[in-house]
């Protein structure tokens, strides 16, 4: 049991891990060891997410989601297996915690109110008065 949140928690056996060789530095490390890792978690198929955090994560996946609704993430960028097992889980449980968090009610405009009219304009004529003063001076 991975746990995300005190009401969400992923069972392991919904996630289905991959190994292959990694690109990048290593050496003859790189060509010889499957250090990166490609996670796959059916969005769509689990029991364990909520409607709302199902297509939050649907929509924050974008393209690493799969037609199926399978989120596919890889992590290939330590040397070791279990490092890169590590971040790629990380990786998932921060996506899911960021789909968990429900948005904000859209704003309702308000209009200014009479007071707020009267002092802005009060303001304006002042600087209006101030700027009307900065003129040639006429000579006595």
């Amino acid at each position: 049991m991975i746990r995300i949140m005190e009401r969400i928690a992923l069972d392991d056996d919904e996630l289905h891990e991959d190994f292959m060789r990694s690109s990048g530095a290593g050496g003859q490390n790189v060509n010889k060891v499957e250090t990166a890792v490609q996670l796959r978690f059916d969005v769509r198929g689990s029991p364990n997410l909520p409607e709302g955090v199902r297509g939050r994560l649907e929509r924050l996946a974008g393209r690493r989601l799969t037609k199926d609704g399978v989120l596919v993430l890889t992590a290939q960028r330590f040397r070791t297996q279990e490092r890169n097992r590590a971040d790629a889980l990380e990786r998932l449980v921060e996506m899911v915690r960021e789909a968990a968090v429900p948005p904000p009610p859209p704003r309702r405009p308000t209009r200014p109110t009479l007071g707020s009219k009267k002092r802005r304009l009060e303001g304006k004529r002042i600087r209006g008065d101030v700027k009307a003063m900065r003129g040639r001076v006429e000579g006595d």
